[in-house]
């Protein structure tokens, strides 16, 4: 006799189903406190100092200079965390991981009220939290102080506040406030990231509606109304101060480049084929990529029957599929058209794809015996693999890349007050842990220094006073065969190391 559906850790004792709890939110903590990666997150933590120093929770700037590329909902979340843990990286990703386990609170919440009307998938809601917290693409950027996280969870939310509300009698008083929620998280999702958190729902919506053939019910028409008016509440805690502050420019700056020029351009420099998230979204499911394939194609194929000689019992759960379906479709249609890729931009879609993959996984424990093993040992085993790569192989990583060790060493040598140059190419890195001593043009953008002559000119400048040069071990021969300068190598990690330079 197989073991049924409804065995989902449901079966196990409360304590198991606990141990896990804590065991997810201990992975989502887990190494906060590594150096910040990458060009973006420390420039996002820097942004965020910036406004926290002044005390100035409208105005983002970077080295003094107005840095009006994102909204503000991640500057906000880190503000609040330096208020409580100091400037940090922990502060500075502390949100983001929040936001991590705030996207997978929000599908267990989805498969509670799932679970609850179709037997054939009691347990999903267990199911959904660990496969959605053992994915790869959620670990990784619950992780990160981007962006992308910050809005996944918004959008999450909205869309299963939406979802339960479809699923619910017009009459029942809950409607009315699944429905706030989702105009709610929309506004937080335009905090977020910008129009996209507003356009993904309501685009997911009226596309769900549309392939299911029906007519958006009274009750939700009239809520746009309404909703319309919370949405833009919420959003105007941030857009209109910001306009009132900055006027054109603002709009300028976020809505026309960074919006418009950045969907229909290359002008950020992020070029990638048109098929570039059909590969990267999969890649975020590991390890459950098989599992998602699987639950895909069956997603598919259920739809495609759904007006054929289906019976009851194989499109039961129909509704949620095709919700999902379209979840999915928006997001990756969307930036596939976009001038500029990234991977992080995907992420969105990255939900729907957990609904797919553990509705699938649901079916096969309720009809195999040894689905119900190889789940719980595949979540465990990546719980323990992240252990250990956070333990072992993320330290040395993140030192290679970042520039905090090199920064620190200099400080340490006495050379605290020192401008910090970049030779040859702009280290944004930089950005947090030499903050106020970076050189920019007139725009404020960091700028670098190519050539020893011209750092001798810089250096003389400003008093001849010894100088920090960030570089590529390759590039730093002129600094040591020039004769106008006297270059020491202070410390060494990856790709860059950091000189201590001196006017001879």
């Amino acid at each position: 006799m197989t073991k049924p559906a409804s065995a989902l850790l449901s079966g196990r004792s409360r304590y198991t189903i606990l141990l896990f709890a804590v065991v997810i939110v201990l992975v989502y903590l887990l190494g906060l406190t590594l150096p910040l990666l990458g060009p973006d997150e420390p420039r996002y933590a820097q942004v965020a100092r910036e406004m926290y120093e002044r005390g100035d929770w409208v105005t983002p700037t970077l080295g003094g200079f107005n840095w009006f590329e994102k909204p503000a909902l991640l500057y906000w979340l880190e503000i609040g965390a330096y208020h409580v843990f100091g400037v940090s990286e922990i502060s500075a990703r502390f949100g983001s991981a929040l936001f991590g386990l705030g996207t997978v609170f929000s599908l267990w919440l989805l498969g509670r009220a799932v679970e609850n009307r179709i037997d054939e998938l009691r347990g999903l809601a267990n199911l959904l939290a660990l496969i959605a917290a053992s994915t790869a693409g959620m670990i990784a950027f619950s992780h990160g102080a981007t962006f992308d996280i910050i809005l996944t969870f918004p959008m999450t939310a909205a869309l299963v506040c939406f979802y339960c509300f479809d699923q619910t009698e017009d009459k029942v008083p809950r409607s009315t406030l699944l429905l706030a929620g989702f105009y709610f998280f929309c506004g937080l999702a335009l905090l977020a990231k910008g129009l996209v958190g507003v356009v993904f729902p309501f685009a997911i919506v009226f596309f769900y509606y549309l392939v299911s053939l029906r007519t958006p019910p009274r009750k939700f028409l009239i809520s746009l109304f309404w909703g319309g008016i919370v949405t833009l509440a919420v959003a105007a805690t941030w857009y209109v101060p910001m306009y009132l502050k900055h006027g054109y420019a603002f709009v300028d700056e976020f809505f026309i480049q960074h919006h418009f020029q950045r969907f229909t351009s290359n002008k950020y420099k992020h070029p990638q084929p048109f098929y570039f998230f059909f590969w990267v979204l999969p890649l975020m499911t590991i390890p459950w990529l098989p599992f998602f394939l699987g639950g895909l194609w069956d997603a598919i194929r259920r739809f495609a029957r759904k007006n054929g000689n289906a019976g009851p019992e194989q499109l039961r759960s129909s509704p949620l599929l095709t919700f999902s379906l379209c979840w999915l479709f928006v997001p990756v249609l969307f930036f596939s058209f976009s001038g500029s890729k990234l991977p992080g931009y995907i992420l969105p879609a990255l939900p729907p794809a957990i609904i797919l993959t553990a509705i699938y996984v649901c079916r096969l424990r309720g009809k195999y015996r040894w689905a119900a093993w190889v789940t719980e040992t595949l979540a465990v085993v990546t719980f323990v693999a992240v252990f250990a790569i956070a333990a072992f192989v993320a330290p040395g990583f993140a030192d290679a890349d970042s520039v905090r060790s090199l920064i620190a060493e200099g400080n340490m040598r006495g050379y605290s007050d020192a401008k910090v140059i970049s030779f040859r190419s702009v280290s944004h890195n930089a950005e947090f842990y030499a903050a106020g001593r970076l050189i920019r043009d007139a725009e404020g953008r960091q700028r670098a220094i190519y050539t020893s002559a011209e750092l001798a000119n810089f250096m003389r400048e400003n008093g001849g006073r010894p100088v920090l040069v960030l570089a590529h071990p390759e590039h730093t021969q002129e600094l040591f065969a020039s004769p106008e300068l006297k270059s020491v190598l202070i410390r060494e990690t990856g790709e860059t190391a950091v000189y201590a330079v001196s006017l001879k």
